[in-house]
């Protein structure tokens, strides 16, 4: 069970496996409540030591009248702070409450017309502010069937009578439909509504707020002892070290292992930007001979992989022996990670994911973890990078994967390979930067494939690499869509690689979604 950082107000999700149950706890701390996921048996004592001031119950793929369907305690519903249900929440919730759910004439998945009743049509209650007619998504086989005289219906669809409910005697309240995803247009306001209308909310999750907290959290657990944390140049790395040098300052070490697998200028503006800007105490390990050495004739991806992380610990190892009185080692979790290892709530995933390929590296050390971005998302890593001053061109970046250009080297990995595949990648951002697309793509990349094509090239025929580009469109990188990038922007991109990069004879655009591609090609 997960607990918030600092005595906040939290509104806990019992995920009952829905695919938007993280979705829900992103809305709600959007809408300025903190909000944890939580197992959905959790007991009634547990959610109680949150302290919430509401409680969400999530939906999730089962029926609740088969044996096996995940139930939550009934003494949820007697913790004293309103309760919202979900989709398969409602449905609990309601069948605890003396209601009754059976399978639907026929499953209901996408958007449906809600039509609100005159109970749920009131100005200041649990659905104020939302159309009379509206649309909605839907995504579930079962309904609820009828409920007890307790119950007053706020809502309908034309296949679902009893889209959104209310208790007349407890704080309870339930929606059929997702009001979390971008497909229920008011799905918002109903959040809100929640929030602020029924649970009493303050509002008071806010990055100021947190960063405050989360020095005072690191500076308790640090003390005066050294903490070690691998900076690669990401997201997630850039903002752990400035939350940690916010709290403790030179009791930071950053350890950047150049494996001679990074993009075009890479250490330089780590380097430039931690040590220069930020004054931070950065060690860099120029370990690119080592790593480029044992790759040498390496075709198998899973093989590169198993080298560069191997050697990444080592080069890793090293350089943390070398810093006197260090105790802790810093990573830079994040709350999904947490969320998939099965530590935040009813998940059965294996570890943690640890940062840029240090896992083993605190038991094999001795080290205490310290992980100040645990609690947070993807989103709000970046709006802490905001806070805490690191520049648009850092927290806007693209992710970059930990084995570097290895996985976009196809084939064996030589330095002129990757000379050519850097010098590509560079133009194919600058133009993407330059057409202001680069935030509104989610990973863009070049990648060198051990295909040669045939090129004329002054008065001579040639056979040449070929390069591939690959930009793609996603909000949390378990799925992605290619990027419909302009025609003239791809043409520029061709165009300079083509004539720019020496050993390039023709550039090619990769269209394939994930499912059944994945993002990266190795």
């Amino acid at each position: 069970m997960e607990k918030s950082p600092t005595k906040q107000q939290c509104v806990p999700v019992l995920d009952f496996g829905s695919q938007y149950a993280q979705l829900i706890a992103r809305r709600v701390r959007e809408a300025g409540v903190y909000s944890v996921l939580v197992r959905p048996d959790i007991s009634a004592t547990e959610l109680a030591a949150l302290s919430p001031i509401g409680i969400i119950l999530s939906g999730g793929p089962a029926s609740v009248y088969e044996g096996h369907a995940p139930r939550c305690d009934p003494a949820v519903f007697q913790v004293g702070v309103p309760v919202l249900g979900i989709c398969y929440g409602m449905q609990i919730g309601a069948e605890l409450l003396g209601g009754t759910v059976a399978p639907a004439k026929a499953r209901e998945y996408g958007a449906a017309k809600l039509h609100l009743l005159p109970e749920g049509a009131e100005t200041g209650g649990f659905l104020g502010g939302v159309p009379e007619q509206t649309t909605v998504w839907m995504s579930h086989g079962d309904q609820v069937q009828s409920l007890g005289a307790d119950f007053i219906p706020l809502a309908s669809t034309p296949t679902c009578p009893l889209a959104a409910i209310r208790h007349r005697n407890r704080p309870f309240f339930g929606v059929q439909f997702h009001p979390e995803v971008t497909h229920t247009p008011h799905g918002a306001q109903i959040i809100e509504n929640f929030l602020y209308r029924i649970c009493r909310a303050a509002g008071d999750w806010q990055m100021g707020n947190f960063v405050d907290a989360a020095v005072e959290k690191i500076r308790v657990q640090v003390g005066h002892n050294r903490v070690i944390l691998g900076l690669s140049g990401g997201v997630d790395s850039s903002v752990a070290a400035a939350l940690l040098h916010k709290a403790i300052g030179n009791q930071l070490a950053c350890i950047f292992v150049d494996n001679g697998l990074l993009r075009q200028n890479e250490r330089n503006t780590v380097e430039s930007m931690f040590r220069d800007h930020f004054h931070m105490n950065l060690r860099t390990v120029d370990a690119s001979a080592e790593f480029l050495g044992a790759l040498r004739g390496v075709t198998e991806p899973q093989k590169k992989r198993t080298i560069i992380g191997k050697l990444f610990v080592e080069a890793f190892r090293g350089a943390a022996k070398s810093i006197p009185d260090a105790k802790f080692l810093a990573q830079g979790t994040l709350y999904p990670d947490v969320i998939e290892s099965g530590h935040g709530h009813a998940g059965t995933a294996a570890n943690i994911k640890l940062h840029h390929n240090v896992g083993g590296l605190p038991r094999e050390l001795g080290f205490e973890l310290v992980e100040p971005l645990r609690d947070l998302f993807k989103d709000e890593v970046r709006r802490l990078g905001e806070v805490l001053g690191l520049p648009e061109s850092l927290i806007w970046r693209h992710p970059f994967p930990g084995p570097g250009l290895a996985v976009r080297c196809i084939g064996e990995i030589t330095e002129e390979k990757l000379t050519v595949l850097r010098q590509a990648d560079e133009i194919f951002l600058e133009e993407l930067i330059a057409a202001n697309l680069y935030r509104s793509a989610a990973q863009t990349f070049a990648v060198i494939l051990p295909v040669a094509s045939v090129a004329v090239m002054g008065d001579g025929r040639s056979y040449q690499p070929v390069v591939a580009l690959r930009s793609v469109d996603s909000t949390d990188f378990m799925t992605a869509d290619w990027s419909r990038l302009p025609y003239d922007v791809l043409a520029r991109v061709s165009s300079r690689i083509v004539n720019e990069v020496r050993g390039v004879s023709r550039v090619v655009y990769d269209i394939t979604s994930k499912p059944p591609g994945t993002i990266e090609w190795e």
